[in-house]
């Protein structure tokens, strides 16, 4: 079987029992369910309408709770929680729920199976959070020392990305190393047990790494990662007038409580920690290397996400050439950075 027929295999059947597990919550199905939302005039009752947004720990709701972006919204917000973006966009995937935040990578898997998605709004976080760590007392002092050693990663996630480009960018061929697809939660177990020479993640996991685990960050992504992190839309959802009309609302919010927590950034490693059970010295680690700044779908967006999808295929971890922008619109430009 080759990696596509296996990758589009696996989200079939992950979207069958989204969709059964969907329909027994009662999220309406292919999670639109907004049409009655439309008056005759083709104006919208947005009391009407529910949006349903998948999120990650410490994410999307924690971060527009902490900026007061949920107050006074005139429609009904359903969230679903995932472990990462992968199986987030497997779940948008499956018409589970109508958007979700994800980092700059798991679009461009969703993309290569030719998922119905948009990519609707874009920030950058910068990538020194995404990092490449190893444990104390390691020898590893450079990423050229990882050839032959065992690598967790959450492969498809951003970390997944920086990985790929630290190791090219020390000589090295993603198949000079071992690589565990892994969650967080189960790669700092391994991690924590010495069953990882090095670990690959994210924030607030990196910072999580260093202070629990006493982990040594070797390389980061400052230089090599784009830091963007994306919410990405269904087309179905897109489709109805209802719900695009709440999600430009939503995606309003987003922009503005990521414009927040780049200025109150205690305020939000309090939140960050309540909501992830971390505590306060880690998410505010987390936060201080974050230097987030809100961008407008465009073609520089496009260019940087082109060039990591060409890195993925040239490495065989994507089965073919394609292009991505087809799978960016820049509706919500206006409502989300004031850019026509």
């Amino acid at each position: 079987m080759t990696f596509l027929s296996h990758r589009r295999t696996k989200l079939a059947v992950l979207g069958a029992t989204l969709a059964t597990l969907v329909a027994l919550t009662g999220c309406g199905g292919d999670a639109t369910g907004n049409e009655g939302a439309v008056k005759d005039d083709g104006s919208v009752d947005l009391s009407k309408v529910t949006l349903i947004v998948g999120d990650q720990k410490g994410g999307s709701k924690a971060l527009l709770q902490a900026a007061g972006e949920l107050d006074d919204v005139d429609y009904k917000i359903e969230w679903k929680e995932f472990t990462s973006g992968p199986p987030l966009l497997e779940a948008l995937n499956a018409g589970a729920i109508h958007v979700g935040g994800v980092g700059n990578t798991p679009p461009l898997f969703a993309a290569a199976a030719k998922s119905p998605i948009k990519i609707v709004q874009g920030a950058t976080y910068g990538g020194t959070g995404d990092a490449i760590v190893v444990p104390p007392g390691s020898p590893i002092k450079d990423v050229s020392e990882l050839k032959g050693k065992t690598i967790g990663v959450a492969e498809g996630s951003s970390a997944n990305y920086n990985l790929l480009a630290q190791l090219h960018d020390a000589g090295l061929k993603y198949s000079d190393v071992t690589v565990k697809n892994l969650q967080p939660g189960d790669a700092l177990a391994a991690f924590d047990a010495g069953h990882l020479d090095a670990w690959a993640i994210w924030e607030p996991f990196t910072s999580q790494a260093e202070q629990e685990a006493d982990a040594k960050v070797i390389a980061d992504g400052s230089e090599l990662a784009n830091g963007y992190v994306f919410q990405v839309a269904s087309e179905t959802g897109l489709e109805d007038p209802a719900t695009k009309k709440a999600l430009q609302d939503y995606l309003s919010r987003i922009a503005k409580a990521q414009v927040w927590s780049q200025t109150h950034q205690e305020d939000w490693a309090k939140v960050w920690a309540e909501e992830t059970g971390l505590s306060d010295d880690i998410t505010l680690a987390a936060v201080e290397k974050r230097k987030i700044q809100v961008v407008p779908i465009d073609q520089t967006v496009i260019d940087s996400e082109q060039e990591m999808a060409d890195a993925f295929v040239d490495n065989k971890l994507l089965p073919e050439q394609f292009d991505v922008a087809p799978f960016f619109i820049d509706d919500f430009n206006a409502s989300t950075t004031g850019e026509q």
